[in-house]
């Protein structure tokens, strides 16, 4: 980011998780009371929050990130590479504690099991200048990893509850538009992150919401498809729910639209469903695009992603995702 762009708002802003990445390529997945041996190790960066920033500026986007790090070589790295990817890093606090870290266990088929640690995002609460920053975004994007009170604040904000009675929530000019992720099954957020009852509460105020189909499951209890009329009869306008190689449902108003995948060489599935995420942000949120259109920009971003090693590995441009799609 430029000194010229530095007091401009960015178009989204991301709040949450911005972590490192701990990479661990086994024999296999270990079954309980199990083993595997490690066959190769890397540290990279990611989190969705600070995933999805980066995949939005690649696609040409002025991005920003609302998080926080350690003071420690983990957090001074994430805070380089983010704005390396010129996003601004204005709002990401320092703390004494550890940055926060995932340990990513994959075998050689690309399935994987992701362990969370760190101290760091766990304690993000938002500032008065953390909101007012917020409130100067187009959109605001965050995620269930995100602590239960930042949540719940981001809600009241989309919901145009400044505190000052002068907001209206019916006004999409008066307030950010919020996409919201559901990235992991409640029993993995308990007690560190978002609440089932918060999540509640901010169906009706987002924009445009998003699960896989193991969080979906595990928030409404059923699959996919069951999954997005749920959601419709609880108020949500837009809606994806992803489902690996068998593409993604959209909800769009009364309309379920399915996006089926692209087949592509996979080295790394790892960061594909934020790829996805940036994909509609870009496309449908800020796009003006059709559901069907934003929809498989998307799934082109997330395929692409999937070509390389690391969440952030083969993010695309716009113009690759588009030639993917030509």
């Amino acid at each position: 980011m430029t000194d010229d762009e530095a007091g401009r708002p960015p178009e989204v802003a991301a709040v949450g998780s911005a972590v490192v990445d701990r990479i661990y390529a086994l024999t296999n997945l270990p079954e309980p009371d199990g083993g595997a041996f490690v066959c190769e190790e890397s540290t990279a960066v990611g989190g969705v929050a600070a995933n999805v920033a980066a995949g939005l500026a690649r696609l040409g986007r002025e991005a920003g990130v609302v998080s926080r790090v350690g003071d420690d070589e983990a957090g001074r790295r994430v805070f380089a590479d983010l704005r390396e990817r010129g996003i601004d890093v204005e709002r990401v606090q320092w703390g004494d504690e550890r940055t926060s870290y995932s340990l990513i266990l994959r075998d050689p088929d690309g399935e994987r099991m992701i362990i969370a640690g760190g101290e760091a995002v766990p304690n993000l609460r938002l500032t008065d200048s953390d909101r007012e920053y917020l409130r100067r975004a187009d959109v605001i994007f965050t995620s269930a990893y995100a602590p239960d009170p930042v949540v719940a604040d981001l809600a009241d904000l989309a919901g145009g509850d400044s505190g000052d009675g002068s907001d209206d929530p019916d006004d999409p000019d008066d307030r950010p538009a919020l996409a919201f992720d559901l990235s992991g099954p409640l029993s993995e957020l308990q007690d560190r992150a978002a609440r089932r009852e918060t999540i509640d509460d901010l169906l009706t105020v987002c924009d445009l919401f998003v699960a896989n189909e193991v969080s979906a499951r595990s928030y409404l209890g059923v699959g996919p498809r069951e999954a997005i009329a749920e959601l419709r009869e609880r108020g949500v306008r837009r809606a994806a729910v992803t489902r690996g190689a068998d593409g993604a449902l959209l909800l769009d108003g009364g309309e379920v639209l399915e996006v089926p995948a692209f087949e592509v060489e996979v080295a790394d599935a790892t960061g594909a469903g934020d790829a996805f995420t940036a994909g509609l942000v870009h496309a449908w949120l800020l796009g003006g695009r059709s559901s069907v259109e934003a929809g498989r920009f998307a799934a082109a971003a997330a395929a692409l992603n999937c070509t390389a090693e690391g969440a952030r590995g083969g993010l695309p441009t716009e113009d690759e995702a588009n030639e993917l799609l030509d």
